[in-house]
């Protein structure tokens, strides 16, 4: 059994590494960048790193282990204005999107959205997103900061290329804050400061609405934690005064919440980071994202980037996949390798981390398919020893998204 002190620098460390690839993609000279509540942090005791170009709360004064844990059992607020927004006009705006991605865009009701990916001609992964039918005329489209620099010159490529064909298309970035409110007591939070109720909001779904006398806040039921939450697409000029009124909430104990309890959280979810668990080397059926391919896309119009490829491992299946892993002794980071029993090589972790809330090392990676099966007893290389572990089911830790019966 691990003592506090030293299961949080185990943490730390383990965190920190996986933001070293994230905060090379798309290095650039610029000066970092900094969200509107970047003074917030600093008031609040927010340790800040580089992550994608930004500056970013790691963590505050809370330890990563007590800030994930208060997530799983309260609620925690935080700061994602980093990530990529987008608006897709445009009458041809839903085939825009198929040209580009692997959802059924079109088979979405308004006020719908679904995780989705940016495809290239090989069936690898530009980028992970979650994109939003509205009612309004437009998509609305969160894509990630450390991929901003490929992504957004990638859809304005595209779109001036259905310019020169006649259709109808526009990409608007916009340049508004967004707060992520994750955990059990999200709706105790949030619910006081909104007309609407939101045992009407069920995961995936998306309102445009006032929130705490805020106009034009965009609330969808979302996240990246596995727990229950939002996230708030906000004025950029009045992120703070929401994250404010948010944190002074008399119904339940708000906490800001940095990158590293985020981090394992998300693990704990089996949810991927772009750049750690899923990049343009790997496809969505070998990261075990098939269910990301709308149906009909599948089977009737496979016109999506990369479809000969990624529909031949569908059909004939890949020759790795992504799966969890429960291990003991030391914890695996990216980078280590998987071996069968007898020693073989046949995977590489690409995160791991102990898990607060199992108190178990997890980790998630590539192996081969042979090897794939839930139960499978293998080896992995940490520090240059040799520690048993298992194939796992994922998520680690039940999502608790709110799903309508």
């Amino acid at each position: 059994m691990w003592r506090a002190k030293q299961f949080a620098q185990l943490l730390h460390k383990i965190t920190e590494n996986q933001y070293n690839v994230v905060r090379n993609m798309g290095k650039q000279k610029e000066p970092l960048k900094v969200t509107n509540l970047y003074d917030l942090h600093i008031s609040h005791g927010g340790k800040m790193v580089p992550f994608a170009g930004w500056s970013m709360p790691l963590q505050y004064d809370d330890s990563i282990p007590v800030s994930h844990n208060h997530v799983r059992q309260k609620v925690g607020l935080f700061d994602v204005s980093h990530m990529q927004q987008c608006r897709i006009h445009g009458k041809d705006r839903v085939k825009f999107m198929e040209s580009l991605v692997v959802a059924d865009v079109d088979g979405l009701s308004d006020g719908q959205g679904t995780l989705s990916v940016f495809t290239n001609e090989k069936g690898g992964i530009i980028d992970d997103l979650i994109v939003t039918k509205t009612g309004d005329k437009y998509l609305y489209v969160v894509s990630n900061a450390g991929c901003a620099h490929k992504v957004l010159p990638h859809m304005m490529s595209r779109a001036k290329e259905f310019k020169d064909i006649g259709l109808d298309v526009v990409v608007e970035p916009v340049d508004n804050g967004l707060l992520a409110l994750q955990g059990p007591d999200m709706t105790k939070v949030l619910q006081p400061g909104l007309s609407v109720d939101l045992n009407r909001l069920p995961f995936m779904t998306s309102i445009v609405t006032s929130l705490f006398g805020i106009p034009e806040c965009r609330v969808t039921r979302c996240g990246y934690t596995g727990e229950d939450g939002v996230e708030i697409s906000v004025e950029a000029n009045r992120a703070t005064e929401l994250a404010e009124k948010l944190l002074e909430s008399q119904d339940a104990d708000v906490r800001l919440t940095g990158l590293g309890p985020r981090d394992s959280l998300r693990l704990e979810a089996g949810l991927c980071l772009y750049g750690n668990d899923i990049d343009e080397t790997t496809t969505p059926v070998e990261a075990a994202l098939t269910w990301t391919i709308g149906k009909r896309r599948r089977e009737y119009a496979a016109n999506f980037p990369g479809a000969e490829i990624i529909l031949d491992q569908l059909k004939n299946k890949p020759r790795r996949r992504r799966v969890g892993f429960l291990s003991s002794g030391s914890p695996a980071r990216g980078g280590s390798l998987v071996y069968s029993e007898s020693e073989d090589q046949i995977g590489i972790i690409t995160s791991g981390c102990p898990s607060p809330t199992l108190k178990k090392n997890i980790a998630m990676g590539y192996i081969s398919l042979e090897k794939a099966k839930v139960g499978t007893k293998v080896k992995l290389e940490v520090r240059k020893k040799m520690v048993d572990a298992v194939v796992s089911k994922m998520p680690f830790v039940p999502s608790k998204y709110f799903i309508l019966k």
